[in-house]
């Protein structure tokens, strides 16, 4: 029988082949089909790496054997051998899952060089400094990413070569210079490993394949995957080329360019390279690069065409293209090519541009952006009168625009801490490095002092939003002792500073900030959205400024308005504590009627600012202990407030006290024990819709929204109190006003019982934060204590409260959504957790055919361009 192929050669390929080899590897096959000068090599495919794991981390026999097969091939291609002295063959191995990672594994260079090859190619291209330069890289990166050892301790050894030999740049280090640092460089592996560095070069390779397969699961490449929504058994390709060298002289280099300006998106070619250097140098910082256009100048054959290519490759791919690229005496490759990383304001004008132009459809436009990417925009930028006063005491790279304030931290873990304690952080590096991604995630901003537009820093914050300004070459930093200085200042940890990343300033101090303004290429993008998407997309708000914010951004109604939120504010907190503290039906009532008006106020500023939009307005949900003081002064003074004993208020409040509140006395349960509570809130919700429908002349249908309901009769029992309260109210004013009544669909039995809760039941929402916490039986407050150990050991990929779970609480939902419609053809569904606002989760909701999702003002917009997407891949009528 014929053994399954794992391994393939890049003319085997094409851009469809993507699962199975990855992004990276599917691009250099469809590079080599078009013909393009791509230096050749294979793939090992994303099902060796799956099954890599399943064969308890071993790669098998026959994968081995097809790497070989595939070494053989490539040694015809390019006409020499692996580990000859004659003619070495060298290459690089690269990781490449099938969605982009950037930074996820570091490349390794110049693979298959040892004691003997380096002489061979010493000779062969008649350059000893090339060779030993070349050996010194590679013994490095195989060092550092294969086998762990702190890439640092070989940047001091060449700091201090440098120091010895008084140069500034490694390009300065003589060959004998370098021989000694491959010494050094071998003596600090065997001291950290115990063994001589690896001379074989088989071995070299299997051990680099190896690494990239480990590194799919690796504690940064978690945080991605479950940051982007990645499945982790996906699995990463590896891809094997031969090597091309940018370190040859002056007609040679390296560089990292993009079809378009990957932070405004205007169409011409932005990047970066570097003369005599390889690629690493480029994206390290080590160096400053030169921009792209220079080459013109220095190589002007090479520029004219790599610009052809260039738009070559953006032509057929119909995206900006982020290259790679390597000059060899004159001779122009490319190493690869992938759809470019880009803030939203340029992924917005790219998609807009494309579409008039005509080298896009609308269709294929919305699926180009991320709708993760629009929160960028809509967060707040520098309050221009505070900027003035502000002093700018460096400037470098505008990498990621936005802006950002916060306290100095210096590592990626002190952010994440500082983050966690509810502060707001800058994260300062020397450069960033893949093991950072934790710390960029917390930060409001990233500061570099190494670096270029095209650094790991710039490429990573630009991909999630985030404010940076990288290259600061102004600041003198000390990571050790947790300080910067520039200008004869010094800046400490905990110290505030701001950074501009759209102009690549750094202030001296926290600037408050303010709301940018949303138009041009925004307002056309989202129409079309609008115009492709069927689901609807309502907010979650509890005030008129909420409500006004979300109409901004273009939601079409509140899916959920929580009255509980109204209660806790300052002037009504008092008579919400005295309802609860009454003993009797009479009291009770009376303390209601002091926050009817209050309520109804609230009420009335929604509906006028919703225009007639939509508004489900819930009852009151929270167990009341939550209402009640904790601390012994606040008691006392409640106590004297109240006109009651302190040890009465005492026995109320352990009375009230309950052990799993989350399951307690709440929602319905509190209008079945003090149907009281709900009259007075159907009293407010129906008088407010009169009231504004009399002033504004708004056609206002309100809908009430029943919580934590499970039981039918349950349900029946709020329900009745609710309409004999609307219908009294009605027939008083004399008015003709249709409301609706529903329930959250928040409790697992509601789901299973949804055919009885709709017959009473007009509409659903479904309660996902709750249905969530009673489906896995755990509380959203505490998942974190142990959800991370639930990554680590592969339990769970991604939180549960922040992306929906499609195969348990989804199946839920799935059976409600049916079995409503069975009882009720024509009840309106809708979803108002937290996932109303993930992508993922907005395409579940498309899919099983809700009619809205609710969510967070600011998240309005993602959910539309989401609702958007799910149609275009999944359209339904």
């Amino acid at each position: 029988m014929e053994s399954k192929k794992y391994v393939y050669l890049f003319k085997e390929g094409n851009a469809k082949m993507r699962n199975l080899l990855g992004g990276k590897g599917a691009n250099l096959a469809e590079m080599t089909n078009l013909g393009i000068p791509v230096p050749q090599g294979f793939t090992v495919s994303t099902e060796a790496c799956v099954k890599y794991y399943t064969d308890d981390k071993k790669i098998s026999d026959d994968i081995k054997d097809q790497i070989n097969e595939a070494l053989k091939q490539l040694e015809n291609i390019s006409s020499k051998r692996f580990g000859d002295t004659e003619k070495p063959l060298l290459v690089s191995v690269r990781s490449g899952a099938r969605v982009s990672m950037p930074g996820m594994m570091d490349t390794i260079l110049n693979l298959g060089l040892n004691d003997n090859t380096v002489e061979g190619i010493a000779k062969l291209m008649n350059n000893d400094r090339f060779a030993y330069d070349s050996y010194r890289r590679f013994i490095q990166m195989f060092s550092d990413v294969v086998m762990g050892i702190e890439k640092r301790k070989f940047e001091n050894l060449i700091d201090s070569a440098k120091e010895e030999n008084n140069v500034k740049f490694d390009t300065e280090l003589k060959s004998e210079d370098l021989k000694k640092l491959v010494l050094k460089f071998k003596q600090l592996y065997k001291k950290e490993i115990g063994t001589d560095f690896p001379q074989d070069p088989k071995e070299q390779l299997l051990e680099s394949i190896t690494a990239v397969f480990r590194s799919w699961d690796n504690p940064r490449a978690i945080v991605y995957r479950r940051i982007n929504d990645i499945p982790g058994d996906w699995g990463t390709a590896v891809n094997v080329q031969a090597m091309v060298f940018g370190n040859m002289g002056d007609t040679s280099g390296t560089g990292v360019a993009f079809t378009r300006d990957p932070a405004t998106g205007e169409k011409k070619i932005f990047g970066e390279y570097l003369i005599n250097a390889q690629g690493e140098d480029v994206v390290a910082g080590i160096r400053t690069p030169q921009p792209i256009t220079k080459l013109a100048e220095d190589l002007p054959q090479c520029f004219d065409e790599f610009m052809n290519i260039a738009q070559k490759l953006e032509k057929h791919y119909k995206d900006m293209q982020d290259m790679e690229f390597t000059i060899e005496q004159s001779k122009l490759y490319f190493l690869q090519t992938r759809n470019g990383k880009r803030t939203a304001q340029a992924a917005l004008k790219i998609a807009v541009d494309m579409v008039n132009d005509g080298s896009l459809s609308k269709d294929e436009a919305i699926l180009r952006v991320e709708p993760k990417q629009l929160d960028s925009l809509l967060h707040p930028v520098f309050d221009i009168s505070e900027l003035k006063k502000t002093e700018v005491i460096a400037h470098g790279l505008p990498a990621s625009p936005g802006a950002a304030s916060g306290k100095i931290c210096f590592t990626a873990e002190e952010a994440k801490n500082h983050h966690g304690s509810g502060e707001k952080v800058i994260l300062v590096r020397l450069e960033t490095s893949p093991e950072d991604i934790e710390g960029m995630v917390a930060a409001e901003g990233i500061l570099t002092v190494r670096g270029g537009m095209t650094s790991h820093a710039a490429v990573v914050a630009r991909g999630m939003g985030t404010c940076c300004v990288a290259g600061c070459g102004e600041i003198n930093i000390n990571e050790d002792e947790k300080i910067f200085s520039v200008k004869g200042k010094t800046y400490h940890e905990g110290d505030f500073i701001s950074l501009d990343g759209s102009t690549g300033n750094v202030y001296g101090g926290a600037i408050k900030t303010s709301s940018p303004e949303i138009s041009g290429y925004f307002e056309t993008f989202m129409g079309w959205a609008d115009s492709i998407r069927k689901l609807k997309v309502r907010t979650n708000a509890d005030t008129p400024k909420d409500a006004r914010q979300a109409i901004e951004f273009g939601a079409e109604g509140i899916g959920l308005c929580r009255t509980e939120h109204m209660f806790f504010e300052e002037d009504r907190i008092a008579a919400v504590r005295e309802m609860i503290v009454a003993k009797t039906t009479e009291q009770r009532k009376k303390a209601l009627a002091k926050i009817l008006p209050m309520q109804k106020k609230d009420f009335i500023g929604i509906y006028e600012a919703m225009e007639g939009k939509e508004v489900t307005i819930r009852f009151l949900d929270p167990p009341l202990h939550e209402f009640l003081p904790t601390a012994e002064e606040d008691i006392k003074n409640l106590a004297v407030e109240m006109n009651i004993s302190l040890d009465e208020l005492k026995g109320t409040i352990s009375y009230l006290h309950e052990f799993n509140p989350m399951m307690g006395h709440r929602g319905c349960r509190l209008c079945v024990s003090y149907p009281e509570i709900a009259e007075m809130q159907t009293t407010a919700v129906i008088e407010s819709a009169i009231e504004v429908i009399r002033n504004k002349r708004y056609n206002i249908v309100p809908e009430i929204m029943i919580p934590l309901v499970g039981e039918l009769k349950e349900l029946k029992f709020v329900k009745n109190i609710v309409l004999e309260t609307a219908d009294a109210i009605i027939k008083r004013e004399g008015i003709d006003l249709k409301y609706k009544v529903g329930t959250m669909i928040e409790v697992p039995r509601a789901a299973l019982l949804a055919d009885e809760i709709a017959k009473e039941a007009e509409f659903f929402s479904f309660g996902t934060n709750d249905l969530t916490q009673l489906t896995f039986g755990f509380s959203r407050d505490d998942a974190g204590k142990f959800l991370g150990d639930y990554y680590d050991n592969k339990i769970y990929e991604s939180d549960p409260f922040a992306k929906l779970d499609q195969i348990g609480v989804g199946k839920l939902v799935e059976l409600a959504v049916t079995l409503g419609r069975k009882t009720r053809p024509d009840i309106h569904l809708g979803l108002c957790g937290e996932h109303g606002g993930d992508p993922s989760s907005v395409e579940f909701c498309h899919n099983v055919g809700l009619d809205y999702v609710s969510c967070s003002p600011f998240r309005v917009p993602l959910a539309r361009l989401a609702a958007a997407q799910a149609q275009v891949k999944n359209p339904r009528g």
